[in-house]
């Protein structure tokens, strides 16, 4: 039985000042195993996606550009990330590891990648730090597997890339809680879209979420939930614009995870963002979630 899957192409370096976290994946691994929130052996390589798996979602002219770097200066401001081998091969590690997670969720009760959450990618680019919509492939990999998925997308940003995708798909539910006046500019509509105010506090936040998700699995009665637990909702992060405490962002994911659990829900949890001021919180909040699940399952 694995419970979380790591890759150490999860960790890229990136030019001096970049402003993406990209060593918490390296670092959110490590505390888990020194803490024994995990054990080693309940961590496993994903491998890779292949070409096809990732041409259920996007298109081959854009596959193309990533695998062979030829994004133009342009596409790589937009996506956020300079291209390079190695990002395309991170990208490819973090698709497995959440199409992964999701398999092991059905198997178990719940999976975890200790990376992915990259809804703003689109068929034929990527934007705002996402490569490949590891949540829409993961879905597309899993449509004769599984009838209903929830998607349950509580980073502060609007996954406008899942909701592209597979907003109009009948088996799959997107719920998202996030600012309104924030990244990305242009929103897609989703299932459900709780658009705050920016510097939404805890508690209103926490009850609109509570009351929302509630209804969302009374009335959709989902297989399967893939939960996008961004911690960028956190008062004191770069680019999230909310206003929740730390103590607000653990009762978010004790409701969030409780409830699937309760509802005997197999949930797959991928991390989504987090650009707090505070490099090591950002790291210590992903490791909340993941500590939060492992109690609860």
């Amino acid at each position: 039985m694995v419970k979380a899957f790591f890759s150490s192409r999860y960790n890229i370096e990136l030019p001096p000042g970049h402003p993406f976290p990209m060593h918490k994946y390296l670092a959110l691994k490590n505390l888990l195993l020194e803490h024994s929130i995990i054990d080693a052996c309940l961590v496993a390589d994903p491998g890779a996606a292949d070409r096809e798996t990732i041409l259920t979602v996007h298109t081959a002219e854009y596959y193309d550009k990533m695998e062979k770097g030829n994004l133009s200066n342009r596409e790589q401001r937009s996506l956020g990330f300079p291209w390079s081998p190695k990002l395309f091969e991170r990208s490819m590690a973090a698709v497995a590891g959440t199409i992964k997670a999701t398999r092991e969720a059905l198997n178990s009760g719940l999976g975890i990648n200790l990376a992915g959450g990259t809804h703003h990618a689109f068929p034929d680019r990527g934007t705002g730090y996402c490569v490949f919509n590891d949540i829409a492939i993961a879905c597309r990999a899993l449509t004769a597997q599984v009838a209903k998925i929830l998607i349950v997308d509580l980073d502060a940003h609007q996954g406008d890339g899942t909701n592209f995708i597979l907003g109009r798909e009948e088996n799959v539910y997107t719920f998202s809680a996030h600012v309104g006046a924030n990244f990305p500019r242009e929103k897609f509509p989703g299932t459900v879209d709780i658009a705050f105010e920016r510097y939404v506090k805890g508690e209103i936040y926490l009850k609109r979420v509570k009351e929302s998700l509630e209804f969302a699995i009374d009335s959709f009665q989902p297989e399967l939930a893939i939960f996008i637990a961004g911690v960028d909702v956190h008062v004191d992060d770069r680019f999230g614009q909310m206003a929740l405490s730390t103590e607000d962002v653990l009762e978010r994911d004790r409701f969030t995870i409780g409830l699937m659990h309760r509802e005997q829900i197999p949930l797959a949890i991928v991390l989504g963002g987090g650009y707090n001021k505070v490099p090591e919180m950002t790291v210590a909040l992903h490791l909340a979630t993941v500590k939060t699940a492992m109690e609860i399952y």
